[in-house]
């Protein structure tokens, strides 16, 4: 009777083991899992899966990335892995990725050295962090970083220090390749590199610390070079010597480029003269400035001069590239009227005062799209721009320019708008030399009146505001900014995908809006509110003053009241022109045909004429596309003050979301947001903390117990139904 038992357990153990393997065989094609994330983070987004299913060549991504480092950054590797075969998985065999180790500590050695060498070759260079080893803080230098290769084309993110937006990262560089491959492939004119460098330049370079400047426009030329192998022969490069003094004037000048000047130096025979090195990228009119030295100012030690690195120069060329061919998709920005300039205003910087530059916002919005200014009254809005970006305009617009932006959004055009309802008036009245506020009429209110927003005159303070630290020197503590309304999950709409997981937001000096009804047909444009107040809320509508001590809240809650902030109105829009004749242009205005007219505008006799009972129509759109306006009254949300240059707070997350659905891409506004790591505790009443911390308290114990004496009643009934049976 043994052995037969024995075979059969044998060959149960044998059958068992074939299964194991055979299943973790399937489990190599069959594989998947389950993400049970609340936002799906261990998941690619629709935006992702599309970004690398359209792959028709080859794309190549090489991770170098130290072994053995510690938490968390062994955990950055592991789910870097993990997401590139997701990648992989979708893309299919035109999607490959490799890790390279770069770790001095290993038995590789050699190629471990090459590894690294391959690194710095792309750019990747090692990052500090911080390690505990034997109970002691050191920093470390490591590699974590990657580059993606698509042809001869190169993309990288050099410091991968966090999960925090990595898909974001790398579908963003992904998309980013395929366009730049597109563009150069739809190229037929070529881009225009001239150098112009000073040869009586090389005599004075070991004097102030510039020894390789006489190799300097070989190793330009190598790198312009380099560039035109990578990016399909685009670049054209001509080198221009320059020694006489009036071309080297003209040249300064008109390019903004640093001249040098010295005196004679007969110590070291050297006569006085002047000099310039710099780089000129033109293209189709657009010219951009590279320069090759630079001084820069020290304290205690003075001017010293710099020269230009030509790895470091071809990054600079290739962003200059990007720009000029126009790799992304083109939005507007107002560029006239009083608003606030993008990048740093560098006139309020030399004089000494605080800026009104957007160079946060120009940078953010940058890396996604190709920002062109539109100076309105001269040039017009462009035909078929997906999206127009008004952000505080302080003066007037006539008539024939509000014509402009309205027949744009019958185009289809979307329309952002973010306003201010007063503008601050430095030293001009006031209380104890406390700036003044005048309210903004520019006449472009009536407009979006028409369209269904209003933007009240007067300023939303909230309880719920921000909470300012004090210095000691003050008396420590906090101060509530109460002009500074901290939004909240529950005055947020996340119903809209480009708004979900937006859970808290800071605005500052930001204005009430009404939804205006009767102007526009309810059935075909509707309006939603994206952003409110909390129920705390109270308007200062007259005698502004934003001092902190000088605010408080009122007296009778019954003054307290919600506001709404934000508005999206999307549909069939009816054009406020609509019935009445097209305006006349002001003096001064220039319109688009003019423009586009070689032989420029026709005398006055000649646009004079006309057939008597000769009349033209229909110049007035009066029923638009499918279209979008976006109307925010905060311009401060804008400044460089309210977000951070990396776009993962979430104010920056709001604003791009923004600017993504207006140009019709929510699949990116999804993903940015949906490993958005703001997620506040909401608000409790005290009643209700208080039951829930008895029962944390209490309530768990009673539960405890009664399962335990549950447990007991059960175990004794059976004690006694056994004993009965066996009695």
């Amino acid at each position: 009777m043994g052995k037969p038992f024995l075979k059969e357990y044998y060959l149960k153990f044998i059958l068992y083991a074939v299964v194991i393997v055979l299943l973790n065989v399937a489990g190599l094609s069959l594989f998947f899992r389950f993400d049970l994330t609340a936002n799906r983070i261990y998941s690619l987004s629709d935006a992702s899966k599309q970004a690398v299913s359209t792959l028709s060549e080859p794309l190549n991504i090489k991770v170098f990335f130290s072994k053995n480092m510690p938490a968390p950054h062994n955990n950055t590797e592991r789910y870097l892995k993990d997401l590139l075969t997701e990648y992989a998985a979708q893309a299919g065999r035109y999607f490959n990725f490799t890790f390279y180790n770069v770790s001095q500590e290993t038995d590789m050695g050699y190629q471990a050295n090459l590894n690294r060498e391959m690194a710095r070759d792309y750019g990747i260079s090692p990052v500090q962090i911080r390690v505990m080893e034997n109970d002691e803080l050191k920093f470390k230098n490591a590699y974590m970083g990657l580059v993606i290769l698509h042809g001869d084309l190169i993309e990288k993110i050099p410091a991968i220090t966090t999960t925090d937006g990595l898909e974001y990262q790398l579908t963003c560089a992904i998309r980013k390749l395929n366009n730049k491959v597109s563009a150069l492939l739809r190229q037929t004119d070529k881009i225009n590199i001239t150098m112009y460098i000073s040869p009586g330049l090389n005599a004075i370079g070991p004097l102030i610390g510039l020894d390789g400047l006489p190799h300097l426009g070989d190793e330009v030329a190598a790198a312009v070079g380099n560039l035109n192998s990578k990016n399909l022969n685009i670049f054209q490069f001509e080198r221009k010597d320059i020694s006489d003094p009036d071309e080297l004037e003209k040249v300064s000048k008109k390019h903004d480029l640093m001249a040098l000047r010295w005196p004679d130096l007969p110590e070291k025979n050297i006569r006085a003269g002047s000099g310039t090195a710099g780089l000129v990228v033109e293209y189709k009119g657009k010219a951009w400035t590279l320069p090759l030295i630079s001084a820069v100012e020290i304290p205690i030690i003075g001017t010293t001069y710099q020269m230009a690195d030509p790895r470091g120069l071809e990054e600079e060329i290739t962003a200059v590239m990007e720009k000029l061919i126009g790799i992304n998709k083109d939005i507007g920005y107002l560029s006239d009227h009083g608003g606030p300039t993008l990048g740093p205003d560098r006139m309020a910087m030399m004089q000494g005062q605080p800026g009104n530059g957007l160079s946060v916002f120009d940078q953010l919005v940058g890396s996604r799209y190709n920002i062109r200014q539109i100076p309105l009254k001269d040039e017009g809005i462009p035909e078929g721009l997906n999206c127009l970006v008004i952000a505080k305009p302080t003066k007037h617009f006539s008539d024939y320019e509000l014509f402009r932006i309205d027949q744009a959004l019958m185009k289809g055009t979307n329309i952002a708008v973010f306003a201010d309802a007063f503008e601050e008036q430095q030293g001009r009245g006031g209380m104890m030399g406390m700036p003044s506020f005048a309210p903004i009429d520019t006449g472009l209110e009536k407009l979006l009146a028409h369209y269904g927003i209003q933007i009240q005159k007067a300023y939303v303070l909230d309880k719920n505001s921000y909470k300012q630290q004090l210095p000691q020197s003050q008396g420590g503590g906090e101060q509530t900014i109460y002009f500074a309304p901290v939004i909240k999950e529950n005055a947020i709409n996340n119903d809209p995908l480009f708004m979900k997981n937006i859970k808290g937001l800071v605005a500052m000096q930001i204005s009430p809006l009404k939804h205006v009804k009767g102007n526009q047909d309810e059935a075909k444009v509707s309006a939603i509110r994206l952003l409110s107040s909390s129920d705390q809320a109270w308007l200062m509508e007259d005698n502004i003053n934003l001092n902190p001590m000088f605010l408080s809240p009122p007296p009778s809650d019954s003054d307290l009241s919600t506001y709404d902030l934000a508005y999206l109105l999307e549909g069939q829009f009816t054009s406020y022109f609509k019935g009445k004749p097209v305006p006349e242009k002001e003096a001064g205005e220039t319109d688009i045909q003019d423009e586009e007219n070689e032989e420029g505008p026709q005398p006055p006799e000649m646009s004079s004429k006309n057939i008597e009972g000769l009349e033209a129509g229909n110049r007035v759109i009066e029923t638009s596309a499918p279209a979008k306006i976006f109307v925010l009254g905060c311009v401060q949300m804008l400044h460089d003050n309210m977000l951070d240059e990396e776009g993962r707070t979430t104010n920056a997350t709001f604003l791009l979301n923004v600017i993504d659905h207006l140009n019709g891409d929510d699949g990116t506004a999804l993903l940015r947001s949906k490993q958005e790591t703001l997620n506040p505790i909401s608000d409790t009443d005290p009643l209700t903390k208080n039951i829930i911390k008895g029962f944390n308290v209490i309530g768990l114990c009673v539960l405890v117990f009664l399962f335990g004496l549950g447990v007991w009643f059960f175990r004794s009934m059976k004690k006694k139904k056994i004993a009965h049976m066996f009695g």
